[in-house]
């Protein structure tokens, strides 16, 4: 009796400690382990290694005790940064998988594959690890199957091949969805922005919507009006859709600049934000009977935050996070759309500085209350947020900004948050920060 009893403690345990898909276990940027630090030590937080990686936008994903990556490994042209350009590169995309507690590779799956994207250093989608597999859908839109264990490519699909859609200029990024034996990407094209595959044997089972382009927002999956809805966001509307065939439940137009549908949207209490790039942003009340939704308000240039690379979180009716237009991050009243602060600081380290597509992530620590952030900078920052106001209560440089932006340096990539620790990257370097009590 006492195995068993060790056995699902255990399990509790190794699920609450995992990281194993973008934004975390549910993709709302929540972290639920107890026994983390409040503030670092005089000497700075403990590294508890670095190894070396390619290129990438990736964040890592961690789970059953391994850390899993996408990275490019260049062989041939240079990156250069321009928002409106594709450049060429050559060389290999790769899923790595370490080992979590000493950093050493387990197993690397790798391919050659020509990259022609704007922003082109590396692959943008982080590793989905669900069932014994990963999911990694690559810059130039090969959607990958492996066994989590051993690395062995169990299937793959060519998103545009077989969906002709527009090609995005950034690259494919939406973050595979695993849910009821399903993986769930954003295609684009005729009837088929978004499109389900049988999680197994990658046989498509369904197809929804269209759009000349897929944009770059993950699918996500909510509960309410009595039902699951599977919320996406292309670069035409919001819709929520049943998750198991498809069907669309409701749709809202929110067309976006550029195609840049990227931030998910977020519910909460029956309210769902969506923003994008232009300013476009707005509220929508949720039906709570069956599946359904109204606008309740719309941003303005001076009211609510546009997000971009960085999904906001919501809590208590307060929504924290950057803005694309101001490079601040922001807390903004749920119910109107107020500004209730805003601050620099966190974002570039400098207040009231003035930089273009500004980025910092923002993580909830759901014990404390605190945030956790992570800046452009390659900052690792502990805060208080609220209504009132942003408190800075530690900060540490954990890597350096090895791209650029807008002609900074900068580091782009999402963290993850598991086994008592904050694992980052850049184009160099994937460290494990530990941040135990």
């Amino acid at each position: 009796m006492k195995e068993i009893v060790l056995g699902l403690l255990m399990m509790g345990v190794g699920m609450a400690a995992d990281w194993p898909q973008w934004l975390g276990e549910d993709r709302d940027g929540t972290w639920d382990e107890e026994g983390v630090v409040a503030e670092f030590p005089e000497t700075g937080p403990k590294i508890a290694w670095r190894v070396p990686v390619g290129l990438g936008y990736s964040g890592p994903s961690v789970a059953d005790g391994k850390v899993y990556l996408m990275d490019y490994l260049k062989t041939g042209g240079e990156v250069v940064n321009n928002p409106g350009k594709a450049v060429a590169l050559e060389g290999k995309e790769r899923v790595r998988c370490f080992d979590a507690e000493t950093g050493m590779q387990i197993w690397e799956y790798a391919v050659e594959r020509p990259y022609e994207l704007s922003y082109p250093a590396g692959p943008r989608s982080t590793v989905t690890v669900s069932g014994g597999k990963a999911y990694a859908l690559g810059g130039m839109g090969q959607l990958m199957c492996l066994d989590a264990k051993s690395g062995e490519l169990l299937w793959e699909k060519d998103l545009v091949k077989s969906y002709d859609p527009g090609f995005p200029i950034w690259g494919f990024s939406a973050h595979p969805l695993v849910h009821d034996g399903l993986v769930v990407t954003m295609a684009g094209g005729e009837g088929s922005s978004v499109v389900a595959f049988d999680a197994a044997t990658g046989e498509e089972k369904w197809k929804a919507l269209s759009s000349e382009e897929p944009g770059y927002c993950p699918p996500t999956v909510i509960e309410y009006g009595g039902t699951e809805q599977m919320i996406v966001f292309t670069p035409e509307e919001v819709a929520a859709l049943k998750p198991g065939t498809g069907e669309v439940l409701w749709s809202e137009p929110l067309k976006v600049n550029f195609n840049m549908s990227i931030a998910a949207p977020q519910f909460s209490d029956g309210k769902l934000y969506a923003s994008g790039m232009g300013r476009i942003g707005a509220l929508y009340e949720l039906d709570a009977e069956k599946p359904g939704a109204r606008q309740l308000w719309k941003g303005k240039p001076k009211t609510s935050l546009y997000s971009s690379n960085a999904t906001p979180v919501i809590f208590d009716g307060t929504m924290y996070g950057p803005d694309i237009e101001t490079s601040q991050l922001m807390a903004v009243d749920l119910k109107d759309g107020k500004r209730l602060w805003e601050t620099t600081l966190p974002v570039t380290g400098e207040e009231g500085s003035r930089v273009r597509h500004g980025t910092v992530f923002v993580t909830r620590h759901e014990p404390s209350g605190r945030f956790y952030l992570f800046n452009e900078k390659g900052e690792l920052i502990i805060a208080e947020m609220t209504p009132e106001g942003y408190k800075e209560l530690d900060k540490a440089q954990v890597l350096k900004p090895t791209n650029e932006a807008f002609g900074r340096d900068v580091v782009w990539t999402a963290p993850a948050f598991a086994m008592k620790s904050a694992f980052v990257r850049n184009d160099e370097e994937l460290v494990r920060v530990d941040l135990s009590e």
